[in-house]
């Protein structure tokens, strides 16, 4: 399979036909371009998948990143519980002035809910066990620290889960279930 992209395709096609318009609906170039079109839109919904899947991922990871930038020495077990739990409700703030905002008797508003959804499996997620970087270790929280902001940049970081009871257990990246 020579040029798969649309783009590749359309111009192989241009360049051997000139004029795109006269083409027959069952002819071979036009199926290639109906193929390439669709493997197109299939990467690109894909892609668009993938990217939302991480989203949460990404948003947890930057903002511990954000908190490790002033600290020097690895954490130890009790800060990592209070920097999880301040991770699980960095958001009641703006939940608090959402409420305040609406009137009585309205439902809340869809950011409201979201934000108080994401808090809520997140203290879920902190009972069986809370993924994040081990903060504990000083060459990961080295790596943390100058992260790029990138998905990829993480595969060296190692991860692990903390219980609310404090329990640690090693975990993997990506996160798959209860790594």
């Amino acid at each position: 399979m020579p040029s798969v992209s649309l783009s590749k395709v359309h111009k192989h096609i241009s360049k051997k036909r000139g004029a795109m318009d006269s083409m027959h609906e069952n002819s071979r170039d036009a199926r290639r371009l109906r193929r390439a079109g669709s493997r197109e839109e299939r990467l690109s919904h894909h892609a668009g998948m993938t990217l939302k899947a991480r989203q949460p991922y990404m948003e947890r990871i930057q903002y511990f990143h954000d908190a490790v930038q002033a600290v020097e020495e690895p954490l130890s077990d009790a800060q990592l519980t209070e920097m999880i739990l301040k991770c699980i409700h960095r958001d009641e703030e703006e939940i608090a002035q959402l409420k305040s905002e609406r009137r009585k008797g309205r439902p809340p508003t869809r950011r409201e809910e979201l934000l108080s959804q994401r808090t809520e499996t997140e203290e879920k997620e902190l009972k069986t066990g809370f993924w994040l970087p081990d903060m504990g270790d000083a060459d990961v929280l080295h790596a943390l620290k100058h992260w790029n902001g990138n998905w990829a940049g993480l595969s060296s970081v190692k991860f692990i889960r903390i219980t609310h009871e404090g329990v640690k257990q090693a975990s993997t990246f990506p996160p798959k279930g209860m790594s």
